[in-house]
């Protein structure tokens, strides 16, 4: 994709100044220059910068940001094309993360859907928001797969599950660049942050990381492959280190592997500081040599520190980079700018969109996404329920839109308070401190965490709900009254302290401009809920990292599966809560018996093309029309590593009407039952792999193939 602009990128590489071309290196942000508009105007002129970041902070997820201006960015693209040399035009980009003006689910939220066709379509409408501000790059998607939820980034993630991790990379991928990156509504994604930024020791954010290449190749790389193979136009290298070597700085990790392994083909930049980090890290020893090391390892594009634009042309001189090495990296700059359309249409288009569609989007996926985890026959309720809501988050809107929020505006975000009202007028009544409990048949508390505990640089020690809002739950369960909670947060909570005190649970996240009006759809049975968990829910914070796809044990060891263990802990047992893929309807969904079309197959016939059909019926016995999500694991029962309990290989999310039956197929092949070795190599080995099919991880519902 980008490889065909290669010719015409070199051509105007060859006219190029050793200074003008490490400017295409260099990303800067407007801030440094308020009140300085001639010097930047100035540097602009001189070629010495190929991109701006319309941020004011390296934590723009939290941090208040300044509005997006229009006319400033045309301005400066303008002396960029018409004043500079070789009149190379800009890229901008802007933490478009999951939302412009209009405000869409957080990433963990929106993989709860385990709906990519709607997540892209969403995405979709973020890129044709975002074009219309002048933002032509987004750093989206963020593919980390988490496995420990104190991590205050994991909301801006798909969760703990390589496949869903990988639908939701291609989902984002596309919905934002398209099928033509210079067609109308399309703009560059930025797949990060590669590599294993998730695994950050104890989820204290920019920590070290402890990864064995067995579980690089197999749980984290997956999602960057998929957003390979979607295309994307850029990847971010991550902060963290690797066997010792900082990814920046790691050319196995950027050369070796992403563009040898994978196949990428666009560039490569840094997050925020993070090439002048390696001499923190104590991996250089200066900024010359962070910037040495970082341009040898295969790192394109260095993120507001200027090591590149401030050392390069001098290492060129000692001879320490060759001129070469930098003519490789702004060839690669070029061919997506290329690629983008960027020469022919520099300054964007001021495209009419209709905000009113892709906020009915964006219902659609927070109605999706949103997972029922209890319920003791409370829910829906009645049009005349007479309902008292209570709780912090009644009246919140900020927090409803989540983190790295840039541009999304709380004041036209509507509250609980205010959509349930719209919904229950006369039989609806909110009060601080649960008044005349009495008087209602239902309390709905909503409950949970504010968004700025969420989001980079925000990690916390203890996932539990806190101690103020226990004692709320505890108040109103002491009422005698059936009492259901809302719960707005942006990561999996340790309910153990709560859960038992609930009739019923809706898991809301942070689901953005429409989150209060899906709530009170939900609670209504207006939508019947879907949403699944893309993350494993703890009981206590002290069981962390409990995920399903954990490996076996020489021991029965694995509590997650109910094993007995002689392992466990002494003061309780540390099954989930609430397990991987899990989550409630209004209606009744019967399986039928997995069911294998052939029981053999040879590794020859898999090699060759050959897939193996399963099967499942699933009748809908309740009283609601209803989507569910079927869910196929696999086991690989003897291997030549030590493999997962049990790994997603597969899911179907289907709209089955009240009474009906509709017969579920999979098809596995040869790129769904092998595993990637310590160098990377994928095998598919002969032997028994007992096939699982039904609502969740814990599923029973079981056929065996045998590879032969």
């Amino acid at each position: 994709m980008y490889k065909e602009y290669l010719t015409r990128a070199r051509e105007i590489l060859s006219d190029m100044t050793l200074s003008e071309k490490v400017g295409q290196l260099n990303q800067i942000t407007i801030t440094p220059y308020t009140g300085k508009t001639d010097e930047l105007k100035e540097l602009i002129r001189s070629g010495g910068v190929g991109s701006i970041i319309l941020a004011s902070s390296a934590t723009a997820g939290n941090d208040p940001q300044g509005h997006v201006n229009v006319e400033l960015y045309r301005d400066l693209q303008r002396i960029a094309v018409e004043q500079s040399r070789t009149g190379i035009p800009m890229i901008y980009g802007r933490d478009v993360i999951h939302g412009h003006r209009t405000v869409y689910p957080i990433p963990l939220a929106s993989a709860a859907s385990f709906n990519e066709g709607l997540v892209e379509r969403c995405y979709r409408n973020i890129a044709v928001e975002a074009l219309a501000d002048s933002i032509r790059w987004t750093f989206s998607p963020m593919l980390d797969l988490c496995r420990d939820p104190r991590w205050g980034r994991i909301a801006e993630g798909p969760g703990e599950d390589p496949l869903l991790g990988s639908r939701m990379a291609t989902a984002c991928v596309k919905g934002f660049q398209g099928d033509d990156l210079k067609a109308d509504g399309s703009i560059v994604a930025c797949a990060k942050h590669y590599l294993g930024y998730g695994a950050s020791e104890g989820g204290r954010d920019y920590a070290r990381t402890e990864i064995s290449d067995v579980t690089l190749y197999n749980y984290i790389l997956p999602a960057f492959r998929a957003a390979v193979d979607a295309g994307v136009g850029t990847v971010m290298s991550s902060f963290n280190d690797i066997n010792g070597t900082p990814v920046t700085g790691g050319r196995k990790y950027l050369t070796d592997i992403l563009r040898g392994k994978l196949g990428f083909e666009g560039f490569v930049v840094s997050d925020w500081g993070a090439v002048c980090q390696l001499e923190h890290a104590g991996f250089a020893e200066n900024r010359e040599d962070c910037a040495k090391k970082a341009l040898h390892a295969g790192l394109d594009l260095d993120m507001c520190d200027k090591c590149y634009i401030e050392n390069l042309p001098d290492l060129v001189k000692k001879g320490e980079v060759t001129e070469q090495e930098i003519d490789t990296a702004v060839t690669r700059v070029l061919c997506v700018k290329l690629a983008m359309g960027l020469f022919e249409n520099p300054y964007g288009k001021c495209a009419n969109y209709d905000k009113n569609v892709h906020l009915s989007n964006a219902k659609l996926l927070s109605d999706e996404s949103m997972v029922l985890l209890k319920n003791n026959g409370v829910l829906p309720l009645k049009k005349d329920t007479k309902i008292l809501l209570s709780g912090p988050f009644a009246e919140e809107r900020r927090t409803l839109l989540g983190t790295w929020t840039l541009d999304g505006s709380a004041e036209e975000t509507p509250n609980l308070r205010e959509a349930l009202s719209q919904k229950a007028a006369g039989v609806f009544r909110y009060t601080e401190e649960l008044k005349d409990a009495e008087d209602c048949d239902v309390i709905v508390l909503a409950v949970g965490e504010d968004y700025r505990k969420t989001g980079e640089n925000h990690s916390v020690s203890d996932i539990s709900l806190d101690g103020a809002q226990v004692e709320l739950v505890k108040k109103a369960h002491a009422t005698g009254k059936r009492v259901v909670g809302v719960f707005f947060c942006g990561r999996q909570m340790a309910l153990g302290n709560a859960a038992g005190f609930f009739d019923a649970i809706l898991y809301a996240w942070h689901c953005g401009s429409k989150t209060a009006c899906s709530v009170a759809d939900i609670l209504f049975g207006d939508v019947v809920p879907s949403g699944r968990t893309p993350v494993t829910f703890p009981q206590k914070p002290t069981h962390i990292p409990l995920y399903y796809n954990v490996t076996s044990s020489g021991r029965p060891a694995n509590g997650y599966y109910g094993e007995l263990s002689q392992g466990t802990y002494d003061d309780g047992d540390y099954a989930p809560l609430y397990p991987f893929g899990y989550g409630l309807s209004y209606t009744v969904f019967e399986y039928g018996k997995a069911e294998c079309a052939d029981g053999e197959v040879s590794l020859e016939e898999l090699k060759s093309g050959k897939k193996v059909t399963f099967s499942v019926e699933v009748t809908n016995k309740g009283d609601y029309d209803g989507k569910e999500t079927v869910q196929l694991y696999i086991s690989d029962t003897v291997a030549s590593v030590i493999r997962p309990i049990r790994e997603l290989k597969d899911y179907k999310k289907v709209f089955i009407k009240k009474g009906e039956t509709k017969k579920v197929e999979f098809h596995l092949g040869f790129g769904d039952l092998g595993f990637y070795s310590e160098n990377g190599d994928y095998l598919v080995e002969k032997g028994k792999f007992n096939i699982y099919i039904g609502k969740d991880c814990l599923t029973d519902n079981s056929a065996v193939l045998y590879v032969i």
